[in-house]
């Protein structure tokens, strides 16, 4: 039996692009039949509800309020919900699983680091990597920018983005040996109608599982335009 995972999800409560509240988004992908979600809202100096000039564990808490809304919605309905989180730097995205709120609150300024060095740290820290759609293309995106030796795998699959951005991805991770990956980037619940994930024939009871399967390769793409 296959099981389906949204992997790149927004709230409303942390995300200022996102249109409705976590709730909404725990209600959609269960009448749907979803597994789980992970929760990756955009971290701080990103696309942001928490304003910078409050204290980094005021910042965080409201980071982390998203995922908790949905993890209580999600206990309620039976849909597992993890955490992780979105970090951009001049619109480059980098998804970041496998590290906790309670390991933010203990990392102060980690906003601040240069990219490179944020890569870094996360990964010795046990994150997982994900190069969100790197070939996105938008008036605010001064330069497509690529660092393919400091992530865990690409996102080839985004439901929100062309399909020519899409395939670019798709031959950039080819040429890099590097593993596949596929989120829907949902900020509106019902109102975003394709959606991409990855599947399992395991259930995940937590985002150690979602790291471990990844790892492992035990994981399919897929994109419900295809459907």
């Amino acid at each position: 039996m296959s099981r389906r995972y949204e992997t790149h999800c927004h709230t409303g409560e942390a995300s200022r692009c996102a249109r409705v509240p976590a709730e909404e988004q725990v209600r959609y992908y269960h009448s749907l039949g979803f597994d789980g979600i992970i929760i990756t809202d955009h971290f701080l100096g990103g696309n942001t509800t928490a304003p910078a000039q409050l204290g980094w564990k005021r910042r965080i808490e409201i980071l982390c309020s998203g995922y908790k809304n949905a993890r209580a919605e999600g206990r309620r309905l039976g849909l597992k919900v993890f955490f992780g989180w979105e970090f951009a730097h001049l619109g480059c995205d980098f998804l970041t699983y496998g590290l906790s709120p309670e390991w933010l609150l203990e990392n102060e300024n980690l906003d601040q680091m240069p990219i490179v060095d944020y890569l870094q740290y996360v990964r010795r820290e046990g994150a997982l990597v994900i190069h969100a759609h790197p070939f996105r293309e938008a008036p605010y995106i001064p330069y497509i920018q690529l660092l393919p030796r400091q992530v865990d795998g690409v996102e080839i699959l985004n439901a929100c983005r062309k399909d020519f951005e899409n395939e670019r991805a798709a031959e950039y991770a080819r040429a890099y040996g590097l593993p596949v990956f596929a989120g829907g980037d949902n900020h509106s619940a019902a109102k975003q109608t394709r959606l991409c994930g990855i599947e399992t024939e395991e259930p995940l009871d937590s985002i150690d599982d979602f790291i471990r399967v990844f790892r492992a390769g035990e994981y399919r793409l897929f994109d419900t335009k295809e459907e």
